[in-house]
């Protein structure tokens, strides 16, 4: 992978770019601006993982922006944003300002974090945005990513809330809690794993043990706590420590990530997946992968929940082009375009009542895959992200007392 960022990089830097000085930008008007992008290359760094979200990237989202701007679109697929993230910040200790690899990177949570405490983010600049004002930013949940004040450093994609997914024709009735869960494992031995962090998913599913231990999210609001985390990791890490031997090949191993995770439900070798994005199991049924009886749920203790951005960097040579591409992507027809359940089933990081009445139709119109438990459905037992502080300390704990 660093041989093939190393090329990019070599490409981004000898091509003819647009505006990469931020603050001539924010100078400018709109038109100005879409002027400046035409003809424009944007380098978007994203997860790589999920083929119909890379199909409506590469087909939907390319394809308008090369007949409206003229733009070609470059989706470049990343297994982690933190190694973009150093990869960045490298650029920046290097001196380099404004010919940097990435003109746009799908990213939250820790990852956000790094970047606007590192300076490595533009900011600033999302109220040019003409679909900006689709956008409730008096929603803590948008105004806020894991806690962090998002302040113009990112423009918001989706929503999402954890799920599960089990196959109804195996398991008729799904452990309900994290409780009912944790015994369930136990007393069915080799039949659940979940993806070793860093993997987002992985990660997420720590979270929510984590969060059981504290006796709820009401216990781990606000900024990191040592004291606080000392006694409810020391409480998690018994937990997973004891379901270990009852894990998919009795925890000796781990899959390394949700793709690996899929493919072990896939095969029947474990009885669970779970996702941030609940839309996949649907597409998962549609592709032929997973068994048309698959269903899937919410804990009734609650799941969580969270927004993602997608954000320009500080040093990106492109960022006329790259604000182009994300007042797109913000648009009621591209945010309409990935909610249908055939394309991808996101759901909408827009508020759908302020976009244009045949946008509404459209979106009053989508069915839910039965696969697919309902959002709202979700949303009844919506649990909040944990500020990032705490989620590196969860990632370093599980590493030195679980997964070694």
């Amino acid at each position: 992978m660093l041989r093939s960022l190393a090329a990019l990089f070599f490409l981004t830097t000898t091509a003819i770019a647009d505006t990469s000085d931020g603050e001539a930008l924010s100078k400018m008007t709109w038109d100005q601006i879409e002027a400046e992008a035409k003809g424009g290359t944007v380098n978007w760094f994203m997860w790589g993982g999920s083929d119909t979200i890379n199909a409506y990237v590469s087909d939907y989202v390319a394809g308008r922006l090369k007949a409206e701007y003229g733009i070609t679109l470059n989706r470049v697929p990343i297994a982690d944003a933190a190694e973009i993230v150093n990869l960045i910040l490298s650029e920046k200790e290097a001196g380099i300002t404004d010919a940097g690899t990435v003109d746009l990177l799908w990213i939250n949570g820790e990852n956000f974090r790094s970047m606007k405490q590192g300076d490595l983010a533009y900011c600033g600049y999302t109220g040019l945005l003409p679909n900006d004002a689709l956008v409730n930013w008096s929603n803590p949940a948008i105004a806020n990513d894991f806690g962090v004040p998002v302040d113009g450093c990112e423009v918001p994609w989706n929503t999402v809330q954890f799920a599960f997914a089990y196959d109804s024709a195996v398991l008729p009735e799904p452990p309900g809690d994290m409780a009912a869960l944790i015994d369930w494992i136990k007393a069915n031995p080799g039949r659940f794993t979940y993806p070793a962090p860093p993997d987002f998913t992985g990660s997420a599913f720590l979270r929510h043990v984590f969060i059981y231990a504290a006796g709820g999210p009401q216990n781990l609001l606000g900024p990191f706590d040592q004291a606080k985390f000392d006694a409810v990791s020391a409480r998690t890490w018994a937990i997973l420590n004891e379901i270990e031997p009852f894990l998919w090949r009795k925890g000796a191993t781990y899959p390394a990530t949700v793709t690996q995770l899929n493919e072990l439900f896939a095969n029947g070798e474990v009885a669970f997946s779970f996702n941030y994005d609940p839309a996949q199991f649907g597409l998962a049924v549609q592709a032929g992968t997973w068994p048309e009886t698959t269903r899937s749920y919410g804990l009734t203790d609650g799941t969580i929940g969270n927004t993602n951005y997608t954000l320009i960097p500080f040093n990106s040579p492109n960022k006329a082009a790259a604000m182009v591409v994300q007042n797109l992507l913000l648009s009621g027809e591209a945010q309409l375009e990935k909610a249908k359940t055939e394309v991808w089933g996101a759901a909408p990081a827009i508020e759908i009542s302020r976009t244009a009445p045949a946008v509404q139709a459209g979106f009053a119109a989508i069915k839910t895959h039965p696969s697919v438990v309902p959002a709202t459905k979700l949303a009844e037992a919506a649990l909040p992200e944990l500020q990032a502080d705490w989620l590196t300390a969860i990632e370093k704990g599980w590493a030195e007392n679980v997964g070694n």
